[in-house]
């Protein structure tokens, strides 16, 4: 509950603090819904009256309960509603997560648990529940709904678009003193990295969010020293983000390095050749920033692969099919083209669409690709840390370079690094092929 202004003016900093720890009483301390007592830097978000606020920041600080405990203080208050997210339903119902935990806390009590709906709801008439939002559409399920409580557990694997989109759904009846908030848990690293340390670490304070870092120390509940021996075993860009809350730092993709390319003029002109597309883009619309169509030209002789040249778009569909056309015929009828193709009958339908339709005449393939994207770029890695992968001379270059030496971890595309591996591969196989030796033939000879 909020003071307001007319009352904060005729109260003394003393009485201001004694009505403030009264109110942590009864919305935390004595709320038969929280079991759990508050951690200091728990006690520190809790009382905040701020409407967005950011917790955590390292692994072990408590953000979970923080979180549940935050989205629990005024389910006495009738009609009040709280939500929190998690990324996948499998985020939120893994064993110790946010639904899970609710389970343990809320079973024995008289809030009653709706399956279906996976809604808490409260003898008050207040409710609390869990979703997800796994796509971007996901966000519209909730278009007209109203909270005065919105929570997102590991923030940095949402959307920036998601979380102000359902930031806008904070609203309250007049008259209410429930306070409306935003409140989120996050380590560093993850897709939204970057925007939630604009958001809340550089923006801050001056756009009125408070961002609470916990780290492991800070939760005395924790088996410290068995969980520091877990966060040892992982890469040390990881381990400072997970241990320290270190959020400068950050994870070059290690895979590729920019010196291991040399840039040469040209490449033999006897040598093998392929272009493999990997076929995934959609028109650019605002706020959006969807993956590319790209198709990679590699060639290859006596064990050297030269990168010709990287065509990329982002178009309709027609406008994709034409430069893939246009592309084949000026590589030429000896270079051999392929195309990732998707997995069910879409995939075999495009396959043969192309074959059929756009690049009839030229000797043209689908592969079926399997494993994730790094473990195919794995064969390339290796190659060009080698010095084997020369990269001939043009404007696309640096493009690719900035995408590549980011893979996996830091790059916001991969559909170059994917279209190279995918022609890098089908060349390596084909000379594999070449020398491999055929098997012995035994047994009786018919005559």
């Amino acid at each position: 509950m909020k003071i307001s202004k007319s009352t904060q003016k005729c109260m003394t900093e003393s009485e201001k603090e004694k009505f403030e720890f009264a109110h942590f009483v009864k919305t935390v301390l004595a709320n038969p819904y929280i079991p759990n007592k508050p951690t200091i830097k728990q006690m520190e978000f809790l009382l905040l009256n701020n409407k967005e606020a950011l917790y955590g920041g390292a692994a072990g600080g408590g953000k979970s309960d923080a979180l549940l405990m935050a989205a629990l203080q005024y389910v006495h208050v009738p009609n009040y509603a709280a939500i929190l997210f998690r990324r996948t339903y499998k985020d939120l119902s893994l064993p110790g997560a946010l639904m899970d935990r609710a389970h343990t806390w809320l079973d024995k009590t008289d809030a009653h648990w709706s399956d279906t709906m996976k809604t808490w709801t409260f003898p008050s008439g207040a409710t609390l529940t869990f979703a997800y939002l796994a796509s971007e559409n996901d966000k519209y399920n909730y278009q007209g709904s109203e909270y005065q409580f919105v929570g997102f557990d590991e923030l940095t694997q949402f959307e920036a678009s998601q979380y102000r989109y359902l930031f806008s759904r904070l609203r309250r009846l007049k008259g209410s003193t429930v306070p409306i908030r935003a409140r989120v848990a996050s380590n560093p690293g993850g897709r939204g990295h970057e925007w939630v340390k604009q958001r809340f670490l550089e923006e801050g304070e001056t756009k009125g969010r408070i961002f609470i870092p916990a780290k492991l120390d800070d939760n005395p509940f924790l088996d410290t020293a068995e969980y520091e021996q877990s966060l040892m075993e992982l890469d040390p860009v990881t381990r400072r983000q997970l241990r320290e809350g270190d959020w400068d730092v950050r994870a070059d993709g290690n895979k590729f390095k920019r010196h291991w390319f040399e840039i040469v003029d040209d490449f033999p002109a006897d040598s093998r050749k392929v272009r493999y597309w990997d076929l995934a883009a959609t028109e650019p619309k605002p706020g959006k920033d969807p993956d590319w169509t790209s198709g990679a030209k590699l060639a290859e002789k006596d064990g050297i692969y030269y990168i010709v040249n990287i065509t990329k778009t982002r178009s309709t569909p027609k406008v994709v099919e034409d430069l893939i056309r246009q592309t084949a015929e000026l590589d030429g009828v000896e270079t051999t083209i392929h195309m990732e193709q998707e997995p069910g009958s879409s995939g075999v339908n495009t396959i043969d669409h192309y074959r059929r339709r756009v690049l009839k005449g030229f000797a043209f393939y689908g592969d079926k690709v399997s494993g994730s994207k790094e473990v195919r770029a794995n064969p390339l890695s290796a190659a060009a840390e080698a010095g084997n992968v020369k990269l001939v001379r043009g404007a696309w270059i640096n493009d690719f370079l900035d995408e590549i030496v980011g893979f996996p971890n830091d790059s916001a595309h991969d559909d170059q690094v994917d279209s190279v591996s995918g022609a890098f591969a089908k060349l390596h196989e084909t000379k594999e092929s070449k020398y491999a030796v055929k098997p012995r033939v035994t047994g009786r000879r018919r005559s």
